[in-house]
């Protein structure tokens, strides 16, 4: 068997604009049927799939389908997963897993006990620029880590319906949705987060979710960092920004944050070995070299990367269950935070 095929819950949305698409460049994969509560046939024709499913049963009843993409909204997360994994199907479900610790543990379990895989979808390290960046980080080159900023912000105005402004659909808002990503991408390069404060809010959205969520964090090896997410910030006005900065050196790129595949880098490296500069002249250009990285899909390559493991019957290790957990104890701890305006230890 050379490709996994695969079920689409909930085709419209992100799995419509982004993840099928990818999931059709990935040479390991079969996209054999879609699920959506509506417009499920224009969809399939869009794609040109022959089986177009209504109803959750209808897909995990399909024995042809190994394999389902959940996208749907968050509160239908848990259920969902808990069919296909009795079902006997693979697991790949959109972030955030479900809407609270306990349902992801839940979720794990089902999995294990019904001997299926499980893979959460963020999809953000494996976008070419971070696999690079990955890699310099561990040759040493910017040296220790020393703090890292990464945003992620979209103007998100209230729409009728919409289940990430409700936090009994989507769990919350801002940071659940898109500050999350950034945790897990920050983890990818520096470690466990062990502390969190946060600071929540609406700003200018009226909807129920918070519209604005800023995060300061301290990783296992001491570093710090701070990740900015808000619905209320246009998009032409956020460069969606990563800022890794290092006792020798430091990386910035723009754009390579989000749903692109693109974007750019730069570094400058081979630092910290001189003596103080007392004149501290910080308007001198320094030099910084393009990073050069390949045009990867992320959502190709999370998707082919799941398949990859499926068919050689190996658990994934990227976006585990495990990891899909310490996620939403770090999130779960960062609302608290923002609740109390304590310190929350993981």
């Amino acid at each position: 068997m050379s490709k996994v095929k695969f079920g689409v819950l909930g085709a419209g949305g992100i799995a419509r604009r982004k993840t099928i698409p990818g999931m059709l460049e990935a040479e390991n994969i079969e996209l054999a049927a879609v699920m959506d509560v509506v417009g499920i046939d224009e969809i399939a024709a869009e794609f040109g799939v022959a089986k177009a499913y209504t109803t959750v049963e209808e897909m995990v009843g399909d024995p042809e389908i190994q394999a389902v993409y959940i996208a749907s909204p968050v509160f239908l997360h848990l259920p969902q997963i808990e069919a296909c994994a009795k079902a006997g199907k693979h697991v790949f479900c959109e972030k955030p897993l479900t809407m609270t610790s306990g349902e992801t543990e839940r979720a794990i379990a089902v999995c294990a006990e019904n001997n299926v895989f499980l893979q959460e979808g963020y999809m953000m390290k494996f976008h070419g620029a971070h696999q690079t960046i990955k890699q310099i980080l561990e040759e040493g080159r910017i040296g220790r880590i020393v703090y890292m900023r990464a945003q992620l912000s979209c103007w998100y105005p209230p729409i009728p319906g919409a289940w990430r402004q409700d936090p009994d659909q989507g769990g919350g808002g801002a940071l659940i949705d898109m500050a999350t990503h950034l945790y897990d991408l920050l983890e990818y390069f520096a470690g466990d987060i062990k502390k969190v404060v946060s600071l929540t809010g609406n700003l200018v959205q009226d909807y129920k979710s918070e519209d604005s969520s800023t995060t300061l964090l301290e990783f296992a090896d001491g570093a710090h960092g701070t990740v900015d997410s808000f619905f209320c910030v246009p998009d032409e006005s956020s460069r969606t920004r990563l800022e890794i900065y290092g006792s020798k050196g430091s990386i910035f790129t723009e754009g390579t944050i989000g749903q692109s595949t693109e974007g750019t880098a730069e570094g400058i490296f081979g630092l910290g070995e001189g003596g103080y500069d007392a004149t501290q002249n910080k308007d001198v250009a320094n030099t910084f070299q393009p990073i050069e990285f390949p045009a990867v899909n992320p959502y190709t390559a999370e998707c082919a990367y799941f398949a990859d493991c499926i068919l050689k019957g190996e658990a994934p290790e990227l976006n585990s269950g495990a990891n899909a957990l310490h996620i939403m104890q770090v999130t779960e701890q960062a609302y608290a935070s923002a609740r109390d305006g304590q310190v929350k230890n993981l």
